[in-house]
């Protein structure tokens, strides 16, 4: 594989050293500073709670605040002569001009304020005096204030370096990307003809790239303001990652990398053409050549940095994703329901039932995707499912999820709309999972060719218990480091602290895999059986006994790699995926950008006296948007232009969010983008995902685009149901 890659990247030993060392091992340290940097929030919180506890003292009124730092001796005079003060203030009042046209203060007056400040002295006086008293007693104070202290100031450090942190991460991931050839596309190239294309859009994407973030510095260098230091570093990081993204691109203009395959054509080629460089030529063309806005690309890329948190949460939520690839989690689940002998449709409805809670968790639905794609396809193809079904089934598998707790995705929308809050969210958002969850398995049932099957309950549930106890350590492991954080940090998992517990979660889990000495985890036909020491199938006879090969064989001492090396593998693959979507997210907010400065948005009708047709005209709306953009690009544009006319009209601003994000989803299923299904393909492999198409290309329309049409078959009743619905309800006052 990474010979492959080598070749591919046309660069030989300098791209595989950037690929698998440089940028790995930097954007590691990235991401291990992005989580000391979360957890320090909630360590530094701990800290000054347990030095109230071991230095507060309510009987004097001291608190641990008072002494974070040395108290400072009052410079005031203690004991001062206050007759001499007031005979001195009132003859300097006698001979002030101003004072006597306005009435100057009386002498008692006078007295009233210098006693009132000799007061104020003294008790400055008898709190210094206090706290050395207090500090001297105890000697332990001045060394844990300076352990907390320097905490702060390093964790502070990282706080107000957010913005520069993620930058260089995208830079860096960025640069690994094109040198991999990994982003996102129809189709990856594999022809001659393929990478000409791309190579020549590439060029002419990230050219216009660069000459938009040159263009921006000058307009901001040359506008007289300030710009801080930290700014400057960030128009320059951008200007150098596009401007070797175009050197990149013209080096392998010119030196193509090696073809894959032989033959290709011109319309193919230009499927192969990466997302973001399709938006960065659109956009920098309208931009440039038809609004003179030359900077407007560099403009909505400020964005990034505007969100900063946000994207450092989804970095680490890709990187918590990938971890959890390198474990057997995922295979050791599907333990427990492999001795069912399910039907391919109810095991695929109990995988997604399932597969909807690590999706959640890793964030959004393509983290997921790519995370268990590979593993969630096969199992479903070894219960007997067809192939297109398998696929409809992965690319489905990050879609469910994200409406629950604590997706991120809902977490953006709560921010950039105060109308709603993550809790309203989350809690009409298991409806919205029930009821998509539901439509899919009765879909998946009718058109099933043996409707039920299910293993004897005798023979089945011994296994299924045996095979529980394997899962339980990493159980146990998510409960103790949950108890840790709950306890020993006062941070209970939500929302806001799921994107740092859930990587510690998992590099635990991928240690103790390794400690174990576990293989690492592969996706073969059929399943390893660790009590038989074989590969089983199911025993319908579905698929045949698969011939494994020596390499792929669990009891291959090479299959069990260190800790060191996964952790390798797994920062390795999150390096290509945020280059990857960080890339096509900051594109996609330009794309936003362009579509607002057009006033494509200011179309809407504002004077449609039917809320029936103001729904419609949105659900159709969120789906065009979903088709053409990313999630967090789709939420800012939305929530900046769409929502508030929406809610002008009435509609409720958590129905209209669920419209909204099922929509979105909805798009991302939908050709001829289909965003999730692109990422499926990443996931499986472009081999895999032909052979299944061959296998169906003499059978009915259904059977031939069953990986497209079933996902749009649950969807879109789903939208319906839930655009509609509440609408019905209230016209007919069946609530209120």
């Amino acid at each position: 594989m990474q010979e492959h890659q080598e070749k591919r990247s046309g660069l030989g030993l300098l791209g595989y050293i950037w690929n698998e060392w440089i940028s790995t091992f930097v954007i590691l340290i990235l991401l291990l500073m992005t989580l000391i940097i979360g957890t320090g929030e909630m360590i530094h919180g701990q800290l000054l709670r347990i030095g109230e506890r071991l230095y507060g003292d309510p009987a004097t009124g001291m608190q641990y605040s008072f002494l974070r730092a040395e108290p400072e001796k009052p410079t005031c005079d203690r004991h001062p002569n206050i007759e001499a003060q007031v005979k001195e203030q009132m003859k300097a009042n006698a001979s002030d001009d101003f004072a006597s046209f306005f009435g100057a203060a009386s002498e008692s007056d006078v007295r009233a304020s210098l006693l009132a400040a000799q007061q104020q002295c003294d008790e400055k006086y008898q709190f210094y005096d206090k706290a050395i008293t207090y500090m001297d007693a105890h000697p332990s104070i001045r060394t844990y204030r300076t352990i907390e202290t320097s905490f702060f100031g390093l964790f502070k450090f990282g706080t107000e370096n957010r913005a520069m942190l993620l930058v260089v991460m995208v830079v860096l991931a960025a640069i690994t990307a094109t040198l991999k050839t990994h982003h996102i596309g129809l189709r990856s190239p594999a022809t001659r003809i393929d990478f000409r294309v791309y190579s020549i859009a590439m060029l002419f994407a990230n050219g216009l790239l660069t000459s938009s973030t040159i263009s921006q510095y000058h307009s901001v260098t040359g506008s007289g303001v300030p710009v801080a230091i930290e700014m400057q570093v960030i128009y320059w990081l951008w200007i150098t990652l596009f401007a070797t993204l175009t050197l990149i691109s013209l080096f392998q203009l010119i030196k193509s990398p090696t073809p894959t395959k032989e033959g290709g054509n011109l319309g193919l080629a230009f499927l192969s053409v990466p997302l973001y460089a399709y938006m960065a030529i659109i956009t920098g063309v309208a931009f440039t050549f038809f609004m003179d806005y030359p900077m407007g690309q560099g403009i909505y890329l400020g964005q990034l940095v505007e969100f900063s948190s946000i994207f450092l949460n989804l970095a680490l939520f890709i990187w918590a994703g990938m971890l959890l690839k390198q474990t057997r989690i995922v295979d050791l689940f599907l333990n427990i329901l492999r001795p069912w002998n399910l039907a391919p449709e109810t095991l695929t409805w109990l995988i997604l039932i399932a597969a909807a809670l690590p999706t959640a968790y890793t964030g959004a639905s393509g983290i997921f995707v790519i995370a268990a794609g590979a593993i969630i396809y096969k199992e479903v193809w070894n219960a007997g499912g067809r192939r297109q079904f398998a696929l409809a089934a992965t690319a489905m598998s990050g879609s469910l999820g994200v409406v629950l707790r604590p997706c991120l995705l809902i977490v953006v929308v709560a921010s950039l709309n105060k109308e709603v809050t993550t809790d309203m969210l989350y809690h009409y958002g298991v409806y919205t999972f029930l009821l998509s969850s539901t439509l899919f398995l009765i879909v998946s049932l009718f058109f099933a060719e043996q409707k039920f099957r299910i293993a004897p309950v005798k023979i089945a549930f011994p296994k299924s218990l045996r095979a529980f106890v394997p899962v339980s350590p990493y159980i146990v492991i998510f409960i103790l480091i949950w108890l840790f954080y709950k306890h020993a940090l006062a941070t209970d998992l939500n929302e806001f602290t799921a994107p740092v517990m859930m990587p510690v979660i998992l590099l635990l889990m991928v240690l103790f895999d390794k400690l174990r000495k576990e293989p690492a985890p592969l996706a073969p036909v059929g399943h390893w059986d660790s009590t038989l020491n074989v590969y089983t199938v199911p025993s319908d006879g579905s698929q045949p006994i698969p011939a494994v090969k020596p390499v792929d064989d669990p009891r291959n001492p090479e299959r069990r790699v260190s800790f060191r090396s996964a952790l390798h593998t797994a920062t390795s693959e999150t390096v290509g995926h945020i280059g990857a979507l960080v890339i096509l997210m900051a594109l996609s907010v330009s794309v936003g950008g362009f579509l607002e400065r057009i006033e494509i948005m200011e179309a809407f009708p504002t004077d449609i006296s039917s809320l029936f047709v103001v729904i419609s005209l949105i659900v159709v709306l969120m789906i065009f948007v979903g088709m053409i953009m990313d999630p967090f690009g789709a939420v800012i544009l939305i929530s900046a232009t769409v929502a508030p006319v929406a809610y002008k009209y009435g509609i409720d601003p958590v129905h209209f969010w669920m419209i909204a994000l099922i929509g979105f989803e909805l798009g991302y299923i939908t050709p001829p983008v289909a965003l999730n299904h692109l990422l499926a393909r990443q996931a499986i492999g472009d081999d895999e995902v032909s052979e299944a198409d061959a296998e169906v290309r003499h059978k009915s329309f259904f059977y031939r685009f069953e990986r497209w049409v079933l996902p749009l078959i649950v969807m879109v009743p789903a939208m319906l149901i839930i655009a509609y619905a509440p609408y019905f309800f209230k016209l007919f006052g069946w609530y209120h």
